[in-house]
């Protein structure tokens, strides 16, 4: 399995595969970049097809993090784990102590997080065998869970792109299609019915769609119809490369902008999007509150409230970004990326 030249690699720092027999773990760390502090990055544990899926997903998810914190203004690197097992039926304490393991034996290089397929109690098991573990409470009893961050971080996006891309500075009566109402987009799900917004909601877990879609009094639909829905915007918060050819190609919306990583199928889908006239609000940008409120974790003087300035701040980079990609005429994605290495270089 090709590494060096895998078309993901970025100049990646350091990748590590790591595996345990007893426990059946089969693991890879990517840390992508650390020139702005250490490498932090959650923990996937996905059933991939096979390796090459994997290391191919943790490429491109560490490349993420690095921009996205250096975009966020964080003192923080970019780095991503995955676990190839199903969460559901896979995952056991040895299994997830094994991973401790892994992490520490890169000496406090990579630092990791609660992730899909991970929960706050997981990183608990890993921090039995590590200390670099972040998003636990920061009290006894308290929860670390950043979605509830995340989401408002992309609320506040969202309001850019509706305003760069439908010349609107309220969310009253705009038509919104989400797509994963698991804790991120169930939190955004419930910030845009509290401004005014109509929703279309959609998920693999019905029970959970049908509760949230009572509780907002939302239309629900099947997963694959949420791409024809006649929405504003349209907000991917569930797994990544939604977007590709045949989906941007349905797209009814005018704005993107939602929770999941690595949302693109290829970067030249974001061309694409823009040949479209959709205003595409880039994920990692986007989708910085969690990681920005983890980051706050680890500083001696945390207040929700200096947290949420902080998030609310994502804001201010979209506009930005957004502007200097009308005045150049290219998609804010590649905006995006510019900026980020900009920041990086400095």
């Amino acid at each position: 399995m090709p590494v060096f030249d895998h078309p993901e690699f970025d100049h990646h720092q350091q990748i590590v595969f790591g595996s345990d027999e007893a426990s059946g773990l089969r693991a890879i760390i990517a840390i992508h970049d650390t020139r702005r502090g250490p490498a932090l990055g959650g923990l996937r544990i996905f059933p991939y097809a096979g390796e090459a899926d994997a290391l191919t997903d943790v490429l491109r998810l560490s490349r993420g993090m690095t921009y996205k914190s250096a975009l966020a203004d964080l003192p923080l690197g970019g780095g991503k784990a995955v676990i190839i097992a199903d969460p559901r039926r896979d995952k056991t304490p040895e299994l997830l102590r094994a991973m401790g393991r892994l992490v520490d034996s890169l000496g406090g290089g990579y630092i990791t997080a609660e992730d899909s397929g991970s929960s706050e109690a997981d990183m608990r098991l890993i921090r039995e065998a590590t200390p670099h573990v972040s998003g636990l409470g920061r009290q006894p009893g308290e929860s670390g869970d950043p979605s509830p961050f995340t989401a408002w971080g992309v609320f506040c996006a969202l309001t850019s792109a509706v305003h760069h891309g439908l010349g609107r500075d309220t969310l009253d009566g705009l038509r919104v299609a989400i797509q994963g109402v698991g804790h991120v987009g169930a939190h955004l799900a419930r910030h845009l019915h509290a401004a005014g917004a109509s929703l279309v909601l959609t998920d693999v877990n019905r029970e959970a769609l049908a509760h949230l879609a009572e509780e907002l009094g939302a239309e629900k639909v099947a997963p694959d119809a949420i791409f024809d829905a006649e929405v504003d915007l349209f907000a991917p918060c569930a797994m990544g490369a939604v977007l590709n050819a045949e989906v941007i190609d349905r797209l009814k919306a005018r704005v993107v902008c939602g929770a999941a990583n690595n949302q693109l199928a290829t970067p030249d889908m974001a061309e694409r999007l823009h040949e479209r006239g959709i205003l595409y609000a880039p994920d990692y940008v986007a989708n910085a509150g969690g990681v920005i409120e983890v980051e706050w974790q680890q500083r001696g003087h945390y207040t929700r409230e200096a947290v949420m300035a902080h998030v609310e701040r994502i804001r201010d980079t979209l506009d930005e970004i957004f502007a200097r990609a009308t005045a150049e005429q290219i998609s804010p994605a590649s905006i995006a990326d510019q900026l980020a290495r900009e920041r990086l270089a400095s």
